[in-house]
């Protein structure tokens, strides 16, 4: 007679059958109700909405939303295949929005299919999904990205609604700076002859610094009798020029994130030190500060050390027993993994006081932090050692944030090198340090360790500009990952910006 645990292990290899597919949406039908309820009860599939699940783990914590919004995008893509059979599309503003590099999970993702209800759709952790009843573009109008049905580039630019341009001003000007001649916007301009629509894409595109687009837009459309009038669709004044060879939408996005964040930074912090730095006594209070460092750091990142367990490391008397428990020994190889990157970014700061530029420091000496932070936990064997060779070749999800970091792919190839080289070209150490720390979290250049890595970056930074060693407490950490995730979802950096001015400001007066 079956026990319960191969009742069921029966229920899980029907499960696992099903993700070996590629399914993450999982409807009624792929299993049985006596399956569906067991792994329910269980804790290995939750609900998204009447008839759909979703692959979830028994001991995740009750409103934890990582695990969706890691899967939210496949889990719509397969629903929306089932439900509509492959007849639907992204909205022209969503494929505007993935078109641009940005995957960050919308409140309510629109989609386009003749069989649309019209009516939003409840899905998990206040996300829902509209189907609007229209008819869909034509085919050579629709593209796939990662198993999604999305308007082509063009296509989305023409279709776009007007007040887009003032609510994702980044995005549309991000794809905006994709386009390199006007020979497929013309096309379709042309073809349903849409005089207001080439107007305000030849003021968008002028907007941007493509004049000669948006010269070519009005003077073609004119020569073939259509009456257009530019206009500007773009509420702020332009502060920032796309180099026309750059065609990554990575690379855009984050230099011109960059260059209008740099201002609120400027606006909102402390000016630097004027006076020179004894760099002796500015490394003695850096290392006095050490344990409370890196208790409030690894405390951020959830582990759970003690001040006594730091000295100990410190001291070199950590000898965690084969037979602890695994929680204890990773929290101890995590604080002397901590100390030993604490001493290669303190070797870091002398090169820093010593006048070599900061940018140049980290973009050298980074990757030995970050060897340093996991050589331990290599050495026990608990991660392989290839973690250690460089940046990240998987996607990574940060918990609880609807910001999706960047494919692996275009980290190693356009985003840490764009990142670094406005990192070395930045004047201003409080902006060097804001964004520098801001940037390297919302990249996650690494499988693990981003928060570690960033406030170590901050605090080089901060050295560069004779601002002290700050610590960033665990009794914030909520108003700090607050912060952090408005800078990435919402593009504002004020609120992060500030957070950090406090702390620095309160180091500067000796609190």
């Amino acid at each position: 007679m079956a026990t319960p645990q191969d009742k069921l292990a029966q229920s899980l290899s029907i499960l696992k059958d099903l993700q070996d597919k590629g399914l993450v949406a999982i409807h009624t039908k792929n299993m049985t109700r006596t399956h569906r309820e067991r792994l329910r009860k269980n804790g290995f599939i939750k609900e998204v909405m009447k008839g759909w699940y979703v692959p979830s783990k028994p001991d995740e914590p009750a409103g934890e939303s990582t695990a969706w919004y890691a899967s939210f995008w496949e889990f719509c893509a397969d629903y929306l295949n089932t439900r509509f059979d492959n007849r639907w599309c992204l909205s022209a503003e969503q494929s505007l929005m993935i078109h641009s590099g940005d995957w960050t999970i919308p409140s309510q993702l629109i989609i386009k299919t003749p069989q649309g209800g019209n009516k939003p759709v409840t899905l998990l952790h206040e996300t829902s999904l509209m189907a609007l009843r229209m008819k869909l573009p034509n085919q050579r109008d629709l593209e796939y990205k990662e198993n999604l049905q999305i308007m082509s580039l063009s296509a989305s630019l023409i279709f776009c609604a007007p007040n887009f341009y003032e609510n994702q001003a980044a995005d549309i000007q991000v794809a905006l700076s994709m386009v390199s001649d006007a020979s497929e916007i013309l096309h379709k301009l042309l073809e349903g002859g849409h005089s207001s629509r080439a107007g305000r894409l030849a003021g968008a595109f002028r907007h941007i610094g493509k004049a000669s687009i948006a010269d070519d837009i009005i003077n073609t459309m004119i020569a073939a009798d259509y009456k257009v009038v530019e206009v500007n669709p773009f509420e702020e004044k332009r502060t920032f020029l796309f180099d026309t060879h750059i065609r990554s939408p990575y690379v855009n996005r984050i230099q011109m994130a960059w260059s209008k964040m740099r201002e609120v930074v400027l606006d909102n912090f402390p000016t630097p030190s004027p006076l020179p730095i004894d760099s002796d006594k500015y490394l003695d209070d850096v290392e006095e500060k050490y344990t409370s460092d890196a208790y409030h750091s690894l405390s951020i990142e959830g582990y759970q050390v003690s001040a006594e367990l730091i000295e100990k490391v410190c001291a070199g008397n950590w000898e965690p027993e084969t037979n602890a428990k695994d929680k204890e020994h990773k929290d101890a190889l995590a604080a002397r993994g901590y100390f030993q990157a604490f001493q290669a970014v303190k070797r870091s700061l002398e090169k820093i006081l010593n006048k070599e530029p900061a940018g140049d420091v980290m973009h050298s000496d980074h990757s030995a932090w970050y060897r340093e932070l996991f050589a331990p936990s290599v050495t026990a064997g608990l991660i392989e050692a290839t973690n250690l060779a460089g940046y990240r070749n998987a996607p990574v999800y940060i918990r609880m944030s609807k910001h999706i970091p960047p494919s692996y792919e275009v980290v190693r190839s356009d985003l840490m090198p764009a990142y670094f080289s406005l990192l070395k070209e930045e004047k201003e150490p409080a902006v060097r340090a804001v964004l520098g720390h801001f940037f390297f979290v919302y990249i996650h250049p690494y499988i693990d360790g981003n928060g570690r890595m960033g406030r170590f970056a901050m605090n080089t930074m901060l050295a560069g500009g004779g601002y002290p060693w700050t610590i960033v407490p665990v009794e914030k950490r909520k108003d700090y990952m607050t912060s952090l995730e408005q800078a990435s979802v919402d593009k504002n950096i004020k609120p992060f910006t500030v957070f950090l001015a406090d702390l620095v400001q309160k180091g500067i007066d000796g609190k």
